[in-house]
């Protein structure tokens, strides 16, 4: 779609949505994992720059569907030291909650961030998985439910605290607004797979 329909597209959707977060039944996040607009091409090529991140947030808030960031993924050593700046700018820009996400390396993506590593940062590449390994009971990934979203050690609990004092100084939420399911109805009739 381009032009005037992809704008008239854009338009209905964030109208549907506002008409859900009346209700309590929708809400949005959006990934923020750098402000760095070097740093996004490398580590998510071909995605959003930071600045239209933001500029969405914007737009969600303006159109009152809450809307949140997702800081992810949280890379020790390398964007860590981005996370206050990072919740400042969603705030400013709207955001109303926050949630991150250390770096999770599982199978073959481990092979292809030591590559990557060594590629763009090749002096920082021993220091980075050194301290993932320190979040992941010293593998480069831990696939345990319930420390696998976070990590667990010394460093996985200061990254928690530095980023529960960043949500406070930036007024942001840990968790979203709770979601409703009073005004979903079950649709009268299931419509077939093979209706024509």
């Amino acid at each position: 779609m381009q032009g005037a329909e992809s704008d008239q597209h854009h338009g209905s959707q964030l109208h549907r949505a506002a008409d859900s977060s009346k209700h309590q039944a929708a809400c949005v996040h959006i990934s923020l994992t750098t402000l760095d607009a070097t740093l996004t091409p490398k580590l998510e090529p071909r995605a959003t720059l930071p600045e239209r991140r933001l500029a969405a947030v914007r737009q969600l808030h303006a159109a009152d569907i809450p809307v949140g960031v997702l800081v992810a993924p949280l890379i020790p050593g390398l964007t860590d030291h981005e996370l206050p700046s990072l919740l400042s700018a969603a705030a400013e820009a709207g955001a109303q909650h926050a949630c991150y996400v250390p770096i999770r390396l599982p199978h073959g993506v481990a092979s292809l961030f030591e590559q990557w590593l060594e590629q763009h940062f090749p002096q920082r590449k021993e220091r980075i998985l050194n301290a993932i390994r320190a979040m992941r009971d010293g593998q480069l990934n831990d696939p345990k439910f319930g420390s696998r979203m976070s990590g667990q050690g010394i460093f996985a609990e200061q990254m928690s605290q530095m980023f529960a004092v960043a949500c406070r100084r930036a007024g942001l939420r840990e968790e979203h607004a709770p979601l409703s399911t009073a005004a979903f109805r079950v649709p009268s009739r299931q419509l077939s797979l093979f209706e024509s």
